[in-house]
């Protein structure tokens, strides 16, 4: 964590806005654990006592938690972006798939975009490596559904990580929460072939060569592209499962008889 020495001032005043500017920047994320008192204390050049008063004040702004003998948390600041009502209307109603992944083209374009022409080397370190493991877990033997879904949601997320936009950083972790959680789509149905789980690689690709390029247009052009398969590979699963019913109704008719 790039903690560094407070500069003249109150001191836990200064502890506070620099931990509040690590939550802000997306450093520090909910359920991060605090370094140890007397490590933070060192790491940041202040006395215990000035880093007890601070973290009583980041407590009291609901920014960190304490946990019985486990230490300081990062408390769960982001939550959800929707309303519970809103949640159960998305999970059963097709519309809000199709808008959602509509959304994430227009927003994580514009993420690409920015992290092309923004994003430090080591955010686009992160961007590479993420991929590399990508294409690790597609080379096993066994397909791991969960395992390339989980992959897939990190690289996004360190596409609008390298925005360096702090507003978009909180707002698409809080949408990520609810693809994870299936709300919308259950993402790893689309691992579950083989040849969308290579097409789905090859579109990361092509990303990830657009951003290591520090190209912004292709960069945007390239999620673009992918979003438009995933909209489509989604209305197909949609009409297959649409298909499936009618045939096991068919055939429930049929036996019934």
């Amino acid at each position: 964590m790039p903690f560094k020495p407070i500069q003249p001032e109150k001191l836990s005043h200064g502890v506070v806005r620099q931990i509040e500017e690590l939550v802000l920047r997306g450093i520090l994320r909910p359920g991060d654990r605090l370094p140890p008192e007397r490590e933070l204390a060192e790491r940041l050049g202040v006395s215990r006592p000035s880093l007890r008063e601070a973290l009583a004040e980041l407590q009291t702004r609901g920014l960190v938690e304490t946990r019985a003998g486990a230490g300081v948390y990062v408390s769960n600041v982001i939550g959800s972006a929707f309303s519970p009502a809103l949640v159960r209307l998305f999970a059963t109603h097709e519309e809000a798939v199709s808008d959602m992944v509509a959304f994430r083209r227009d927003i994580e374009g514009l993420a690409a975009e920015r992290a092309a022409k923004l994003g430090s080397d080591s955010d686009l370190a992160v961007i590479g490596a993420v991929f590399a493991r990508m294409e690790a877990a597609q080379s096993k033997p066994t397909a791991d559904a969960e395992a390339e879904a989980a992959l897939d949601a990190e690289f996004h997320l360190a596409i609008v990580e390298a925005s360096h936009n702090v507003v978009m950083l909180h707002m698409m972790r809080s949408i990520y929460d609810l693809l994870r959680e299936g709300v919308f789509y259950n993402r790893q149905v689309m691992f579950r072939q083989r040849i969308t789980r290579a097409s789905v690689l090859e579109q990361h690709r092509a990303i990830n060569e657009a951003l290591q390029a520090r190209d912004p247009a292709a960069a945007r052009a390239a999620v673009a592209a992918h979003l438009d398969y995933v909209q489509g590979a989604l209305s197909d699963q949609r009409q297959a499962d649409r298909n499936e019913e009618i045939a096991r109704r068919r055939l429930s008719r049929e036996t019934g008889r």
